[in-house]
């Protein structure tokens, strides 16, 4: 690889998501010659990959280019590779751009959707973790509207193309039902004049006993009211056994077991993105176990910082920190500082993460959030969550884009981005 030899300690850090990028801000990039790899050329703010799949915003607004964000620090670079294995023993990683030796390694790959071995759902389900599912979400439901607008009420196959469960009732879930019942009682009857669309059915199934697992009680409440206000048929303590393509089986107290639908959208949860090489640390959920510096146990000069990392140190937090961006952001700035004290002889700091809130949309002035100090509902939650995603969104341009989006929706309830791309679940 065209990589400059220097004297420098090289830190090769794999992943260009929150907690990879947000590594290098911090640190003394005079000290260190750094790396980032990553399989995309562009960091994706995957919270509003929902509205992507929804028709609320444009792909574009939510991504950006990773090279002009990381080249304007100094000894910084960045290869466009799929890192395939962690050679520790040799002190290099190999993927399908070559091979690349390091002093110190930062494992900031993230996670992918998390399937639970269960092989039909992962084949006949739409995730939406990364872009381009996000856009095939979008193609495959505007598409199926499509179909059902040729046929007839009392078609069996209307009544499929027309029944939506999303699986899974954390944010991502929450927020994409509350999406799709918006899309349903404001924005699709207008295009659709010959569908009823009270026909339409939303379900959002969860395997706990609440919404939103982590929030609070009152946020889950409030979420779970909001939903059903808006028409959402929300089942808590329902797990989905399988799904073939056509019925979903699902397992609770209800009176019925199964849900005949084409559009089963899997937002369940997550596991960690695991190299190959780095298989004997995998502890929980496809994490690497990390102590309270987030160095990977039994390895000198390899860390791990984000979703992939597993720390059990902080007792508030037996089961690891949640897989959210706060944790990444503040384990990436912790590790920074911690390089640049290893450099100038100082003591390394212990991380220990600050719970600054949780917040979660449900649809226009409908939001819940959960402040340290209090938790509160509707359109000032809503507010603080607009304003809270925009401040984080990277690149002007993009904040504006989706600023001028959200006000136009607001005012005019009109989703614009009801574009369809062939794709392979509905070319």
């Amino acid at each position: 690889m065209n990589i400059p030899n220097t004297d420098l300690k090289r830190i090769i850090i794999i992943g260009a998501g929150f907690s990879g990028l947000d590594f290098i801000k911090y640190l003394n990039h005079s000290k260190f010659q750094i790396i980032v790899i990553d399989k995309n050329n562009y960091h994706t703010f995957q919270p509003l990959l929902y509205q992507v799949a929804t028709c609320g915003l444009e792909l574009e607004s939510i991504i950006h280019p990773v090279r002009p964000i990381i080249t304007k620090y100094k000894n910084c670079f960045f290869i466009l590779a799929e890192v395939s294995f962690v050679d520790s023993l040799n002190n290099k990683i190999i993927s399908d751009a070559g091979e690349l030796y390091y002093d110190f390694l930062i494992l900031a790959n993230g996670s992918r959707t998390n399937f639970f071995g269960k092989k039909n759902i992962e084949k006949f389900s739409l995730p939406m973790k990364f872009v381009n599912e996000a856009l095939n979400l979008r193609s495959y439901i505007l598409k199926n509207f499509e179909k059902a607008s040729l046929l007839k009420l009392n078609d069996a196959e209307f009544d499929k193309l027309m029944t939506f469960v999303v699986v899974g009732g954390g944010p991502t879930g929450v927020e994409l039902s509350g999406s799709l019942a918006e899309l349903k009682n404001y924005i699709l009857p207008k295009d659709y004049s010959s569908i009823d669309f009270s026909k339409m059915c939303i379900y959002l199934l969860q395997a706990s006993s609440k919404l939103l697992d982590g929030m609070s009680d009152y946020a889950a409440k409030s979420s779970l009211d909001y939903l059903r206000g808006m028409g959402v048929k929300v089942y808590l303590n329902t797990c989905v056994d399988d799904y073939d393509g056509h019925t979903v089986n699902i397992s609770s107290k209800l009176d019925f077991n199964q849900i005949c639908t084409y559009n089963v959208i899997w937002a369940a949860g997550v596991t960690g993105s695991i190299i190959n090489g780095m298989d004997n640390c995998i502890v929980k959920k496809g994490r690497i176990k990390v102590n309270s510096y987030n160095k990977v146990k039994n390895y000198k000069n390899i860390f791990a910082i984000g979703d992939i990392a597993f720390m059990t140190e902080d007792d508030r937090y037996p089961s690891g920190h949640p897989m959210t961006i706060q944790p990444a952001l503040q384990q990436a700035k912790n590790l920074s500082k911690n390089f640049n004290n290893m450099i100038l002889g100082k003591k390394m700091i212990p991380f220990k993460y600050r719970d600054i809130g949780s917040m979660a949309t449900i649809s226009r002035n409908k939001a819940v959030c959960d402040l340290p100090f209090i938790k509160f509902k509707g359109f000032i939650a809503w507010f603080i969550w607009i304003i809270v995603h925009l401040f984080n969104i990277i690149g002007f341009r993009n904040k504006l884009i989706i600023f001028i989006n959200w006000v136009t929706q607001y005012f005019s309830y009109n989703k614009g981005i009801r574009i369809i791309f062939k794709n392979k679940k509905n070319s």
